[in-house]
């Protein structure tokens, strides 16, 4: 007797012995595409309006291709178990060389191919069938179990075994829709259902399907977890809701356990919302609020601060403080008032507790210290401790606090997202993590080595021990570490405010971090900002321990070459500082100037000062013209600012706000000239195979013409080596260099009338003549021909002057014998006449004897 597998194996033979051909089933048998796509199977084709005319022939092995997987036709042509293709599906095997083998279910297209789903959560058994015949239909795969090979988790909201292992796993989870959407595009040819940028809108959100209220928060971070909790897909609830799933509780606040109606509702730690962010999941049973109140119950002894409640803090502080003046440390030894640092004690440069509790591990190192019984050689220390050991040990303990908290940011923050950056799954690229945490390093190393100087000092202390040799050994190191973080710490927090806002997971991981007991809940932005602050807290610290330190103890001098060291270091920072915003400026101007030389940006130049002006001469761009003088620390770049119409004609790429007119070396500059009979006026006289001499007033109202010009001679003589700086500047009359300073004050009408002349210019070009009929060329001529005759050679003052003129319209505003004398001219001298301007608005011209006389 045969087997079942015998049978279907023959079958299968009597099967594949067939001839094969390929029907075409109504309207896809007038599609072209279609056509050549079955043609190139070399196969016999068939069409039909149904296809179920044919369903009976057992002689031929049919391929039926439909364009509608719904219907009469195919569920009788499925009903058969006969091969079913879609369009799409046919012309892929084309395309690909692929025979059109035998396959039981009906494929569409294969948007899925390689995708094996698993569902969990959907309850309706009409839409799982459905969404099994799409996936199906679309050449993908279902398993009831998840497994090594699936890809995709199908769900309708977070939260279950199979979410858990799907989040585990990486693996990709969905809603429903996605399926839909996928069969919504299925006639497209280049459409992939697992395209991320597809995928990415049908993914299934952290929150989605739950019911959340949070408890105990303050206002404004209660609104923040809401806002998080709808970006996320959750529904905010009230404690009184029944549908509530999860109850939120901000343990540091929080007392007692809260009472939700629903009696399955979890109730959590806050830690459980900001990992379900980061991580897309996180098991309810790991954060019960109530185990953490039963941990808090049978760990009375804990120094936890950060990780207590508020009520039990407050009883930690007292037995702390309690303890603290039993032991006789320096919080309870002088009845004299200390200073703001003294008085701090434990507290850290910002004056919280924060850095007195930071780990156990690193309270228990403190009461080792603390409790540290003295060598017995070390007999010279008195029972009684003296003021300047107390101050030492404010020092030494706010150190300690300090490297405490430059471990937490390398440890907690630096080391994770540099780990996380070399998987898959990073939540910041290197370059990011490097813009932040770049500059760390250098200070994290150089106050380790401080410390450990520190700790060897209170191990064996005496009263003329040298704390300040500490500050001393490490000047060069503190000099290369401080200068670089400090002066680009604005830059580094706006990169940290940027990921924080914009990176969700980012957010989420700073959040969990804030709440563990080492950050004393401060975000890392808060302790990033501490290396800002320690060398003035150091400076201050070391200024106490000098005031209790005798002129006889060779540590006084120590300490104050120590705090010279200090200083030092803080004049190298703000040099660095001035440097980096100059070098920065330069940046910026070059950006700023069309056509700037690029030899302008150099390490070896600095910016100095900015100042604007309007040109006298018309040397470089034109009378009355606005410009701008950069002063650098060896050359001056002339620009002018160019108008608005300008700005806006082209395009954003180009439309930069000044046009790059000269670049003078300082060395190049003879004389600064002072024109004594203006308040604003100077010249700038440049030597060279002929000298020029360039004059300017100055615009800018907050620029005083005195203090400019002594400091460009004292900038001039800087860089060349000059020690009279005063020689170089020289005071003359505008009648002496022939400088009409007159027209100063209609630099605006100097500017419409240009932009007016430079418009004419622009029109006349684009009408081309040379291609123009005549009769327009004679009308536009008309139209641009000024009734003054030429303008081009014309001052502002004097176009004005004849506009006037032209604008009389009594005649007897002009003297009779000026209109008999202009009637019995020809036109000629009528033009010649109306041309010529007053005379105190006549350009003037240098003589070249004036350059000489200088």
């Amino acid at each position: 007797m045969e087997t079942i597998e015998e049978q279907q194996s023959k079958c299968e033979m009597s099967i594949t012995t067939l001839p094969s051909r390929i029907c075409l089933v109504g309207n896809v048998g007038q599609d072209a595409d279609t056509l050549q796509a079955a043609e190139s199977f070399g196969l016999p084709i068939v069409t039909s309006e149904t296809g179920l005319d044919i369903i009976g022939e057992s002689d031929w092995r049919t391929f039926y291709v439909l364009d509608d997987f719904e219907g009469a036709s195919f569920e009788a042509i499925h009903k058969q178990k006969e091969c079913i293709l879609g369009p799409p599906a046919l012309k892929y095997a084309a395309e690909m060389k692929q025979t059109l083998g035998q396959n039981s279910r009906p494929i569409y297209n294969y948007a899925m191919r390689g995708v094996v789903t698993c569902f969990t959560g959907i309850r309706k058994k009409d839409e799982l069938t459905k969404l099994v015949n799409l996936i199906h239909s679309m050449g993908g795969c279902i398993k009831k179990d998840l497994n090594t090979k699936t890809t995709h988790l199908i769900c309708n909201h977070s939260g279950g075994e199979k979410y858990q292992y799907a989040k585990t796993f990486r693996l990709t989870v969905v809603r429903p829709a996605w399926v839909y959407a996928a069969w919504s595009d299925r006639n497209s040819l280049e459409f992939d259902a697992t395209q991320e940028v597809f995928t990415k809108t049908h993914r299934l959100k952290a929150f989605e399907g739950q019911k959340i209220c949070f408890f105990g928060f303050p206002a404004e971070e209660h609104q923040h977890m809401v806002d998080v909790l709808l970006e996320n897909g959750g529904v905010c609830a009230e404690l009184e809701d029944p549908e509530c799933s999860h109850v939120v509780v901000d343990e540091h606040t929080t007392v007692t356990k809260p009472e939700p109606k629903n009696n399955h509702t979890h109730i959590l730690k806050s830690d459980w919302f900001w990992y379900t962010i980061q991580n897309g999941y996180a098991n309810e049973m790991d954060y019960l609020f109530g185990d953490y109140l039963d941990s808090i119950t049978n760990t009375p002894n804990t120094d936890r601060r950060d990780s207590l409640p508020i009520s039990f803090n407050k009883r930690k502080r007292k037995r702390f403080s309690q303890r603290i003046q039993l032991e006789g440390t320096p919080l309870g030894t002088s009845g004299k008032r200390r200073s703001s640092v003294s008085d701090a004690g434990l507290l850290s440069v910002s004056n919280s507790f924060f850095d007195c509790t930071t780990s156990p591990d690193k309270l228990e190192a403190a009461d080792k210290l603390l409790h540290a019984e003295p060598e017995a050689s070390d007999v010279s220390t008195p029972a009684k401790k003296s003021m300047r050991f107390n101050h030492f040990m404010d020092f030494f303990t706010t150190e300690s606090n300090y490297v405490g908290i430059l471990d937490t940011i390398l440890n907690l923050f630096k080391n994770k997202l540099e780990e996380l950056a070399e998987t898959n799954d990073p939540l910041l690229n290197k370059s990011e993590i490097k813009t932040i945490f770049g500059n760390f390093l250098p200070i994290h190393e150089v106050h380790q080595s401080m410390l450990e100087h520190l700790r060897k000092l209170h191990a064996n202390w005496r009263e003329d021990c040298l704390i300040g040799d500490i500050i001393i050994q490490h000047r060069d190191e503190l000099i290369k570490a401080y200068p670089p973080y400090v002066n680009f710490f604005e830059q580094m927090k706006e990169q940290l405010q940027y990921c924080d806002r914009e990176y969700p997971r980012f957010h989420a991981f700073l959040k969990i971090n804030q709440t563990k007991p080492e950050c004393g809940r401060q975000g890392l932005q808060d302790l990033m900002i501490r290396p800002v602050q320690r060398l003035p807290s150091i400076s201050l610290l070391l200024n106490d321990i000098l005031k209790h330190t005798n002129n006889s103890n060779a540590d006084h001098g120590r300490l104050e070459e120590a705090l010279k060291a200090i200083k030092q270091v803080t004049l190298h920072i703000n040099e660095d500082k001035r440097r980096t915003e100059s070098r920065m400026a330069i940046f910026d101007i070059f950006n700023d100037i069309d056509g700037c030389p690029a030899h302008l940006v150099s390490s070896n130049r600095s910016f100095i000062s900015k100042c604007e002006v309007n040109e006298l001469s018309d040397s470089l761009s034109g009378r009355g013209d606005s410009l701008v003088l950069y002063l650098f620390s060896d050359s001056i770049e002339l620009c002018k600012r160019r108008s608005r119409g300008f700005n806006t004609a082209k395009s954003p790429s180009t439309a930069k706000t000044h046009k790059h007119l000269k670049l003078i070396s300082l060395n190049t500059i003879r004389l600064v000239i002072d024109i004594s009979d203006s308040p604003r006026a100077f010249g700038l006289l440049q030597r060279g195979d002929k000298e020029k001499l360039y004059t300017f007033t100055i615009s800018d109202e907050e620029t005083d013409k005195s203090v400019y010009v002594k400091k460009l001679c004292n900038q001039i003589a800087a860089h060349t080596c000059r020690t009279d700086a005063d020689k170089l500047l020289i005071c003359r009359t505008s009648q002496e260099l022939e400088v009409d300073i007159s027209d100063v004050n209609v630099s605006t009408l100097s500017k419409a009338f240009k932009l007016a002349a430079k418009t004419r210019l622009k029109v006349g070009r684009a009408f081309s003549f040379n291609k123009t009929p005549n009769k327009l060329k004679r009308a536009v001529s008309t139209m641009m021909t000024s009734p003054f005759g030429s303008t081009n050679s014309l001052t502002p003052a004097s176009q004005l002057a004849q506009m006037r003129l032209a604008s009389c319209t009594n005649i007897n505003e002009v003297d009779d014998e000026d209109c008999a004398s202009m009637r019995s001219s020809s036109p000629s001298t009528q033009s010649e006449m109306l041309v010529v301007p007053p005379l105190s608005v006549q350009p003037t011209r240098k003589n070249k004897a004036v350059v000489g006389r200088i």
